[in-house]
């Protein structure tokens, strides 16, 4: 099963042959997202300049697409997870840490709202974005781009 980060399922929408390629020959129940990457598009839409037709697009993607949802064990995970996080890269020295923010070492909160999704649902996660292969370091999951 594979789970697309926001910028695989942009790439769709824009039309990109290589993801439409391999998206094709991919049975639909093996391709989903998450409410998260949702968000992030439905925002990414309502920003541009063409609200109404990227809104119009996103919708009629995310259509075809299982969207997995937020739940109580999701949650357990990306705390888990944040803190391994914190543990690997914030700074050691303790008044530094307490002001060290997620965004501050790289890290999109997002991205690790995705990645556990990713690792609760045991799922691949299909991505260009580099700032993932950092999360992968704390914690392995699989990890593939199609582009």
């Amino acid at each position: 099963m594979f789970l697309l980060d926001t910028n695989h399922c942009s790439y769709a929408i824009l039309g990109n042959t290589q993801v439409l390629d391999r998206l094709a020959n991919l049975a639909d129940e093996s391709i989903a997202t998450c409410t998260i990457v949702k968000g992030e598009l439905i925002d990414m839409a309502a920003r541009s300049q063409q609200r109404q037709a990227n809104l119009a697009l996103v919708q009629r993607f995310l259509i075809g697409l299982y969207i997995y949802p937020i739940d109580e064990t999701t949650a357990e995970i990306y705390g888990n997870l944040k803190a391994a996080v914190f543990d690997r890269y914030a700074p050691q020295e303790r008044s530094q840490r307490r002001r060290t923010n997620i965004t501050q070492l790289g890290i999109g909160e997002n991205d690790l709202w995705i990645v556990a999704v990713t690792l609760q649902h045991q799922l691949t996660l299909v991505t260009t974005d580099k700032d993932f292969q950092r999360i992968q370091a704390v914690q392995p999951f699989d990890l593939e781009s199609w582009i």
